[in-house]
C-alpha cells in the first residue's frame, strides 16, 4: 500500500514526538545515581572526581569533533580543487615549510592539551586524601561482602529478586537493588579497599567516578566524597562468571545524624550475632 508524502511526514513527526516524550520521561522516573532510559551521556555526578571526569569527557568530545570537521574540510578541498578536471596540470611544489611546521606543532599542542588534564585527573583518582571512613569490599561469586574495619561492622549484600523488589515502595531498579546497602555520610571522604575471595571482580559506582578491580590476594584502594544525598547504584564490571550480571552495589548517602543512628544499630546487631555464633560453635564441638 502506497502512502502519500503528507502521511509519511505526519508519521515521522509523530515518531519524533514519541521519542522526545520517552526521552524526557526517562529522566523523570530514573533520577540521580542510576541509569536513565535513552541516556546518551555519563550519569549525573555526585563527587568531585566525577565532576572532573565529566568535564574531561566533554572537553575531548568537542576536541575530537573539531579535529574531525577539520579533516573533513581538508578532504573536501582536496577533492574539489585538485581533481583532474579542475586541475589538469598537477603542481610540482614540494617542501612547504609553513605546512610542515604546522602539521608538527599543532598535533604536539593537541597532545599536551589532552595530557595535562588527563594526568591531573589520574592523580586526583589515585591520591587518596585523609579518610573520614574506611570500607572494605570483598567480591565473591556472586555477591559483595562489606566491612567497616573501624567500627567492626560486617555484612553481605545480595541482589533482590523481582518478588522482593515488588514489596518495596518506591520500587527500586531491577538487577540493581540489594538487601543490605552500604551507608555513608554525605560530604565525607570514604576510602574503599577492594579484594576478592575467588576470581577478579571490579567495584564500580558510575556517579562517584569509582571503578577499581578486586583481585584475590591483593588490596586495592580508591576513594569518593559523596556530595548529594540519595542512593547510588553500581555493579561488578569484570566478567567474573555465569552470575556476573547479578552482583549489584548500592551506596546510600545519608546525613551525619542518620549515619550515626544506622551505625549504632549495626554495631548492636553484630554484637548480638557474636554470642549466638560462639554458642553454635561450642555445640558443634
Amino acid at each position: 500500500m502506497k502512502m502519500s508524502k503528507g502521511r509519511i511526514g505526519r508519521l515521522l513527526f509523530s515518531l519524533a514526538i514519541v521519542a522526545i516524550a520517552i526521552s524526557a520521561g526517562g529522566a523523570a522516573f530514573a533520577g540521580l545515581g542510576q541509569p536513565t532510559p535513552w541516556e546518551m551521556k555519563l550519569q549525573e555526578s555526585a563527587s568531585p572526581v566525577m565532576d572532573n571526569i565529566i568535564w574531561f569527557h566533554n572537553f575531548l568530545l568537542w576536541l575530537i569533533t573539531a579535529i574531525t570537521l577539520l579533516v573533513l574540510a581538508l578532504l573536501v578541498i582536496v577533492v574539489v580543487r585538485f581533481n583532474a578536471k579542475a586541475h589538469p596540470v598537477p603542481s610540482k611544489t614540494t617542501h612547504n615549510t609553513m605546512i610542515e611546521v604546522a602539521w608538527t606543532i599543532i598535533p604536539v599542542l593537541i597532545l599536551v592539551a589532552v595530557a595535562v588534564p588527563s594526568f591531573r585527573l589520574l592523580f586526583q583518582q589515585l591520591d587518596i586524601p585523609k579518610a573520614d571512613l574506611t570500607i572494605k569490599a570483598t567480591g565473591n561469586q556472586w555477591n559483595w561482602s562489606f566491612s567497616y574495619p573501624d567500627d567492626k561492622i560486617d555484612f553481605t549484600s545480595i541482589m533482590l529478586t523481582d518478588e522482593e523488589r515488588a514489596k518495596i515502595t518506591p520500587t527500586p531498579p531491577r538487577l540493581l537493588a540489594v538487601d543490605n546497602e552500604v551507608v555513608v555520610p554525605v560530604d565525607k571522604v570514604v576510602r574503599v579497599q577492594t579484594t576478592a575471595n575467588d576470581v577478579i571482580h571490579s567495584f564500580a559506582i558510575p556517579s562517584f567516578g569509582v571503578k577499581i578491580d578486586a583481585i584475590p590476594g591483593r588490596l586495592n584502594e580508591a576513594w569518593f566524597k559523596a556530595t548529594k544525598l540519595g542512593k547510588y547504584y553500581g555493579q561488578c564490571s569484570e566478567l567474573c562468571g555465569k552470575d556476573h550480571a547479578f552482583m549489584p552495589i548500592v551506596i546510600s548517602v545519608v546525613s551525619d545524624e542518620d549515619y550515626a543512628s544506622w551505625k549504632k544499630k549495626q554495631i548492636a546487631a553484630n554484637a548480638a550475632d557474636k554470642p549466638s555464633l560462639a554458642s553454635a560453635g561450642a555445640a558443634a564441638q
